[in-house]
């Protein structure tokens, strides 16, 4: 009943690999609180993929990050996707990274619909160019 956890092989050899993934091969012995706040995002990164579960749902995965931190999450978040085994929800507001790393984009305005389709097309879509760059505006809200 009280195995040390390295007996069970196949779940520590996951678990190392979903490391490796995240870039946090090298920090396997540290408690999450001494973690820095970048490497904490990568480890929850890791613990959604550790469920194994077939959609990962990341609400701005950059949020609060400083800016030497953001590239290391956007090539975990890239490596995941290369994978191909699951689908990636990402809400964010950082159009850079959205069109990067996005197959298909969804585009919301004060709440509603926008607009739906690939980067490209996001990006040349008059609608979206009004509401993100300026002369959009709701009737109530003007």
């Amino acid at each position: 009943m009280f195995k040390h956890f390295a007996s069970y092989k196949e779940v520590t050899e996951k678990a190392y690999e979903i490391l490796d993934l995240v870039l946090l091969k090298n920090k396997e012995n540290f408690l999450a609180i001494n973690l820095a706040h970048g490497e904490q995002r990568k480890l929850e990164i890791a613990m959604l993929l550790a469920l194994d579960t077939e959609i990962l749902l990341l609400d701005e995965p950059t949020a609060g990050m400083s800016l030497n931190d953001v590239p290391a999450i956007l090539e975990v978040i890239q490596k995941i996707k290369e994978e191909g085994d699951r689908t990636i929800l990402l809400i964010e507001h950082k159009m850079d990274m959205i069109l990067n790393l996005s197959d298909s984009i969804f585009v919301l305005f004060n709440g509603a619909f926008l607009a739906d389709g690939k980067p490209e097309e996001i990006m040349e879509n008059e609608v979206v160019q009004t509401a993100y760059l300026g002369g959009l505006y709701d009737d109530n809200n003007s």
